[in-house]
């Protein structure tokens, strides 16, 4: 079983076409790329054999070896000859088909070489390179140097050092060739393989591979659903998912991963739950409790048992004094604690947790998979990690059939566990003994670095001859798994080191790398800026005197002229230098260096000018680099922040709808987007009202209705926010006609959410006062009997605003309006009581301000009004209900007592103005009711 790809590939040729190459087939399936390129097709592709199409074109008239071999590749091409009597071989559709195997054969050889392993048996310059380049050491480091400086993309340098790059060059010359676009399909895929292979060379992302990359995903998934071979290969769509899925996680699309991990579970009718046991931990643990642990099998797995035989890396053991290697469950494990609250499903209730069995490898991709996605979409916490370990745990302790699928797992076992105590040894270690295999697999020397020729230390064995896995096996699954290469690794091992604050052991490995500007980054974080600045500037500068050659390294500043031409790196060099010195210059020097190409150097502009609140500006930067790459989501939200700063509504409206399309889980840019909106005038659309009517202009669809969706998407999204909750409440009360419902439910998370800190505060008496009135003046209204917002409204006051209720007036009135008009009038009454009481208890209201005083005059006027209605009245509640009591049968000494109460206090300073003649006025309208 090789690579989907191929078995695709091979599944899609006529019986013919897939006889005379089922030599080249079989060659690029099982490893044998040596093969492959000896072939005589080849061997004139490369230079070192001619034809009569050929024979004029010489390498030194072309100055990249990857434009030679263009040309020449469309000589041998040209050549159409589809008579019938012509044999097979010699046909255009053989030919274009032969080159495209090799192309794959050249990006396989490529991964071989530097990322999965064994060595290559042959060595690459001397295969593909022309003899009088391989010859010369001088000649194939400058031909290998222009390889990669060609590979550069949007001002972003691929790692310099990259080894066999004319690999990836010959099966991205081939793969761009117009024959072969055109006329394999699948073309597409390892063309969508290769600029993804060629994106991870990069420093970071670039904008224009990242989009041929998702372009061609498109392209690909449509040909996978329209072949009709999905349904007789398996594995052929989900295979696709999760190298879709792969992509996603790299560029930081964490849903999209996820949703493609769902669909590929599901097609595969996998099984699995992240669950919890009851067991021990640790080897003092004397009481069970509960463990997590993912129980997992894959479709027509039945039985228990490990791959104990299978060659698999080395797996190091924990050692540690207290936890213990693996989690020891209790025996009876019928007891099951699931942590996601969904039942397990029948087949994993009966598995022994101790000993699962075997998981397909592509199951196993699934779960790495998932705890990869699961560390980008979280913050980095301890629950975190305690979620995602067990992913891992499942594949490594289950055994696999496939030696790159374990090597992974024990790549993502040792990642989680370098932020433990307990384990950052294992891991640390663990991610060393990777890093050893693969420089020893990768280069063919187990203790020396093929490139350098410096010393690796390695403290494993390297695995014997028969006991690693075959080419085959290992790059069967390296696309779904998106493995890193051998400097990555490395570029990660030393990030561990100065996780822990070995910083001396990173810096050996950057320097040795030739990663300068993630060693400046490791001297600038541990506050030693001048080295960083120094490192940096002997990057981009010539000595201050001229003479690099006998610089002090520790004296020199390299204050000398710029080199010229600049090195690849030049953009990301001037950031990182501006960084530290925090000077503009140098963003604006990486954007001059990079061809107006580098994203980051504006967007680091942007940000300076935010901060120092130069909007105007901080846009203009923005702007430019979304130019450049329009998929950057935080540049986006940035831009969108600037325009609002600047009043500029509509352009902030169309930077923050840029952010939740990227992105529609980002609560901050929906926010955003509403409270742009709301700054927006509705757009009037002209409508006629009848044939002879002249037409009219009609608001069709108010920006704050847009608004209120965007708030209450924003609400959802962060449930437990209370000023996104409180821009839900004011806007769904604002708008025209109000949206009730949205005003019931936005008030009572607030009350929720507020509730026990802010007390009565957290209640909008306004709103509130509004949405009650608002229902009693509805056709239907006020029946709480029924399911309604009537019944809404009484539950949110019920249950949600009168417990909060201290003292506010506003609030006790709101209930007794709300009391009144559900025939309760004994509970209204005692609210317009205690609204009254809740006003005259206030300090020195007798002798405050005329304002204070009319409140009180208001609010006893009120009290009075509230006796001489409610008052008379049957009561409906309690245990007097139907037995014909009134509400308050003395109500009018009641009413008398307070008019006289708040007439006695405020005789001195009130008597004769308009609120004591009100007063005076009630009290004799009550003495005329005798």
């Amino acid at each position: 079983m090789g690579d989907v790809l191929l078995r695709f590939f091979r599944s899609s040729l006529p019986d013919e076409l897939a006889a005379v190459l089922e030599d080249i087939l079989k060659a690029t399936e099982s490893g044998d790329f040596a093969a492959v390129f000896e072939l005589p097709q080849v061997q004139i592709l490369l230079g070192h054999q001619d034809n009569e199409s050929t024979k004029e074109t010489k390498r030194e008239n072309f100055g990249l070896w990857s434009d030679y071999i263009f040309h020449r590749l469309g000589q041998i091409l040209s050549k159409r000859d589809e008579e019938q009597e012509t044999p097979v071989r010699e046909k255009a559709a053989y030919q274009q088909h032969f080159f495209f195997v090799v192309a794959v054969a050249a990006l396989y050889a490529f991964i071989q070489s530097t990322v999965t392993g064994p060595p290559l048996p042959f060595k690459s310059a001397e295969t593909i390179l022309p003899k009088d380049v391989s010859g010369n050491a001088t000649t194939l480091s400058k031909t290998r140097s222009d390889l990669i400086a060609s590979v550069s993309a949007d001002g972003i340098a691929a790692y310099r050092l990259t080894t066999n790059i004319e690999f990836l060059c010959l099966a991205e010359t081939i793969l761009i060739c117009p024959p072969i676009q055109k006329n394999i399909e699948l073309s597409t895929w390892a063309r969508l393989r290769t600029n993804f292979v060629h994106q991870r060379l990069l420093s970071e992302p670039a904008p224009s591979l990242q989009s041929a990359i998702y372009d061609d995903l498109k392209l690909v998934e449509g040909l996978i659903l329209n072949s009709g071979e999905s349904k007789k290969m398996a594995d052929l769509h989900t295979s696709f998912l999760l190298e879709r899925a792969s992509i996603h996680t790299y560029h930081g699309f964490d849903k999209k991963a996820r949703a493609d991990l769902d669909q590929a579970t599901t097609e595969r009718n996998f099984e699995f739950a992240l669950t919890g046991l009851m067991g021990k931990r640790t080897k003092f643990q004397e009481k069970d409790t509960s463990q997590l642990l993912v129980l997992a099998r894959s479709a027509g797995s039945e039985t228990n048992g490990t791959a104990d035989g299978a060659s698999k890396p080395t797996a190091l053991d924990l050692n540690d004094d207290t936890l213990l290697e693996s989690i020891s469950f209790t025996e009876n494990t019928t007891t099951t604690d699931i942590k996601d609250e969904s039942a397990l499903p029948v087949s994993l209730k009966s598995m022994d947790p101790s000993n699962q069995p075997l998981l397909d490898p592509l199951d196993s991709v699934i779960l790495l998979s998932l705890a990869e996605s699961i560390k980008n979409t979280n913050p980095v916490d301890g629950l975190t990690r305690e979620q995602t370990i067990p992913y891992a745990t499942r594949v490594l302790e289950g055994g696999s059939s496939n030696w790159q699928v374990y090597t992974q797992a024990l790549l993502v076992r040792s990642r989680i566990e370098g932020h433990r105590s307990r384990t950052m040894e294992r891991g640390l270690l663990q991610l060393q003994a990777l890093v050893d295999q693969v420089i020893a697999e990768t280069s063919g020397d187990a203790t020396t670095d093929a490139e350098t020729g410096e010393k690796v230390t390695s403290f494993l064995p390297q695995a014997k001859e028969g006991e690693a896995a075959s080419v085959e096996e290992r790059l069967q699954y390296v696309f779904p798994l998106c493995s890193p290469s051998r400097w990555e690794l490395e570029a990660e091992l030393a990030a561990r080191w100065v996780h822990i604050g070995g910083l001396r052991s990173a810096l050996e490995i950057y320097e040795r790398l030739e990663m300068w500007a993630e060693a400046a980054l490791c001297y600038a974080a541990t506050e030693k800026e001048d080295k960083a600045r120094k490192m940096i500037r002997r990057q981009l500068f010539h000595a201050t005197n001229g003479d690099d050659d006998n610089a002090d390294f520790d004296a020199e500043t390299w204050e000398g002229p710029a080199r010229d031409p600049p090195p690849a790196e030049a953009p990301r060099f001037y950031c990182i230098l501006g960084d530290i010195n925090q000077d503009l210059s140098m963003y604006e020097k990486a954007w001059e260096v990079s061809g107006e190409r580098y994203a980051r150097a504006q967007r680091s502009l942007g940000q300076r000018y935010i901060t120092e609140r130069n909007y105007a500006k901080a846009a203009e930067a923005y702007s430019l680099s979304l130019k450049i790459n329009a998929l950057y989501h935080p540049a986006w939200f940035a831009l969108g922040c600037a325009h609002l700063e600047l009043q500029q509504f509509k352009n902030a409206v169309e930077a923050f709808s840029r952010c939740v399309q990227l992105d529609d889980h980002d609560a901050e840019a929906w926010s955003n987007l509403a409270a742009s909106l709301l700054h927006l005038r509705p757009k009037a659309k002209t409508e006629a009202d009848g044939e002879d009517e002249q037409p009219v202009a009609r608001v069709t669809n108010h920006p704050r209705t847009d608004a209120l969706k965007a708030f209450k998407r924003a609400a959802n999204l962060k449930h437990d926010n209370y000023r996104i909750w409180n821009n839900v409440l004011a806007v769904a009360a604002s708008t025209d006609p109000p949206s009730w419902t949205d005003v019931v439910t936005s008030q009572r998370r607030i009350c929720e959410i507020r509730g026990s800190t802010d007390g009565e505060k957290c209640v909008d008496a306004e709103i509130l006062d509004m949405l009650v009135k608002g229902t009693v003046r509805s056709e239907q209204g006020f029946d709480i009997s029924r399911p309604g917002l009537p019944r809404m409204v009484n539950e949110l006051i019920e249950k949600h605003v009168k417990p909060l209720i201290t003292f506010s007036p506003k609030l006790w009135s709101i209930l007794a309006t709300l009391f009144t008009h559900t025939s309760r009038p004994a509970s209204a009454l005692e609210c317009h009581e205690k609204a009254w009481r809740a006003v005259t208890s206030q300090p020195k209201w007798e002798s405050g301000t005329e304002a204070d005083w009319n409140v009180v005059v208001d609010q006893t006027i009120d009290l009075v009004d509230a006796y001489e209605t409610l008052g008379p009245r049957e009561k409906t509640e309690g245990l007097a209900a139907g037995t014909g009591e009134l509400v308050a049968k003395d109500w009018k000494f009641k009413a008398r007592s307070a008019v006289r109460s708040v007439m006695g206090k405020g005789k001195e300073n009130w008597e004769d103005g308009d609120g004591w003649e009100r007063l005076k006025t009630r009290l004799d309208e009550l003495k005329g009711k005798d």
